[in-house]
């Protein structure tokens, strides 16, 4: 459905576009909602050494704070939003709300690691539908000529939770205990499950067809072993690797399997014909690396930790400076994305995060020089995260294949975090030295941005990627 038609009222002025007024509150509630979820990818990191003494686990367990929330997420994707094409936005959006809020409940009474992490998977589950189906909402509702700034208003809650969540989570985990840090979850839920049920709209795109349900398991049971393998995998070799190796192949013979299954499938997770549109497979290859790199922010407070022996929300505060450039930026690279076209833009991103990410590998010992790298990758993530890619594939794909493509493109992202995330903990586990394990690994980021840099040159330039956008 059109923003607006010629019967509806007078537009007005939102982040230098013209929106109609009724889409206001309907971006704030699904800000709201990407807030929320967004909340939990940061909040912990401050406390990651503290749930460390807590529960005992050391530098190869904690990444699973991270990834295996991802991996929840991974198999929440497909199911919420087949449900939204199915059912509606409306019901599918305050259901993954509510979810999420259980989770944050039973997380704040965990007593040991299981029932962490199990809290964990369920907040994940809630959280995977609520940025796809959000995407989904706006492109049902806003013209693709207005969808960049749109989509970069919702995507800009994300860079204010990643300013919240370090500095939230570090100073309630200083003062309090890291339990009370899901504490605000539950009003943020109700508050935004409320405002859904007057804002959201109700549209079905009458899609039929059954779950992936074997697609979803394989698809869960690869990364998991590529998790296993990944964060047990010594890269000093100075310890067999066995146990390591047998993960890494059960999960690449998995997604293989998977690929196999999607090739079948009558509804698959990963819709085989996405890519034969060239730009929509270089786009998810993309999103794969910036995944990987998103990956690194995870860990900048607990390096900080290692390094400098700062306070918890002495480390989450640095921290959130570079999420400070995520609102300041984000924003802005959405009416880019209007301005310059997406190809503009992931460049810039892409190189500003390699620089930063350099920057931080080389320097964070000194706390001075950690607060520029984070202004630098800051402002890079900043460009790279929410809006682009999204602009590109709702752009791309028709109306009827639209949530299904945007969710495609939120299991890449998140496969690239699982990765990203894994490769971390078994880097930073097989030295002795935390902080060589941590210079080391923000070596390989700065390797992996650079590579992301190069992979946007392929991207079509504004005039071209406009006029192939889809209604």
């Amino acid at each position: 459905m059109q923003a607006t038609t010629p019967a509806e009222p007078a537009t007005t002025s939102l982040a230098g576009h013209r929106l109609d007024p009724t889409t206001i509150p309907l971006l704030l509630t699904l800000g709201l909602g990407v807030f929320a979820g967004a909340l939990d990818l940061g909040v912990l990191s401050p406390a990651l050494p503290a749930l460390g003494i807590a529960f005992g686990v050391g530098a190869r367990d904690l990444p699973w704070i991270f990834t295996l929330y991802l991996l929840a997420n991974v198999v929440s994707i497909p199911i919420m939003t087949k449900l939204a094409d199915r059912n509606g936005r409306r019901p599918v959006y305050i259901a993954c709300v509510a979810i999420f809020a259980v989770g944050s409940v039973i997380a704040i009474a965990a007593q040991n690691w299981p029932m962490f992490l199990t809290a964990r998977a369920i907040q994940a589950f809630g959280a995977g539908g609520i940025f796809p189906v959000a995407t989904a909402a706006i492109a049902d509702r806003i013209p693709p000529e207005r969808r960049g700034a749109a989509l970069g208003l919702v995507a800009a809650t994300w860079g204010v939770a990643a300013i919240v969540g370090p500095l939230f989570g570090g100073a309630v985990t200083h003062f309090l205990s890291w339990h009370w840090i899901f504490a605000a979850n539950v009003p943020l839920a109700v508050v935004v499950i409320a405002m859904a049920r007057t804002t959201m709209p109700v549209t079905v795109a009458n899609v039929r067809g059954p779950l992936d349900v074997p697609g979803i398991a394989l698809l869960a049971l690869g990364l998991l072993g590529l998790m296993l393998g990944l964060t047990q995998y010594d890269v000093t070799g100075a310890t067999s690797n066995m146990n390591a190796r047998l993960w890494l192949s059960a999960g690449i013979a998995a997604l293989i399997g998977f690929v196999f299954a999607e090739r079948h499938a009558k509804e698959p997770v990963i819709p085989p014909r996405f890519f034969t549109d060239g730009q929509l497979a270089l786009v998810y290859g993309l999103e794969i690396l910036i995944g990987i790199l998103e990956g690194a922010l995870f860990f900048i407070p607990a390096a900080l930790i290692a390094a400098e022996h700062l306070s918890y929300a002495a480390a989450g505060a640095i921290a959130a400076i570079g999420a400070v450039m995520f609102v300041v930026v984000i924003p802005g690279a959405g009416r880019a994305l209007d301005a310059a076209g997406s190809r503009v833009v992931l460049a810039a991103g892409t190189t500003l995060t390699a620089a930063g990410l350099a920057i931080f590998a080389f320097g964070f010992a000194d706390v001075w020089i950690a607060i520029g790298a984070m202004i630098v990758a800051g402002s890079g993530f900043g460009a790279l995260l929410g809006a682009p890619t999204r602009y590109i594939v709702t752009n791309r794909a028709g109306s009827k294949q639209r949530s299904a493509a945007v969710g495609l493109l939120s299991v890449c992202l998140i496969l690239g975090q699982i990765l990203g995330g894994s490769l971390a903990g078994g880097v930073i586990g097989s030295q002795a030295d935390a902080v060589t394990g941590y210079h080391i690994a923000y070596l390989w980021f700065t390797a992996i941005a650079v590579v992301a840099a190069l992979v946007t040159f392929g991207l079509h330039a504004k005039a071209r990627e406009r006029a192939e956008a889809r209604p």
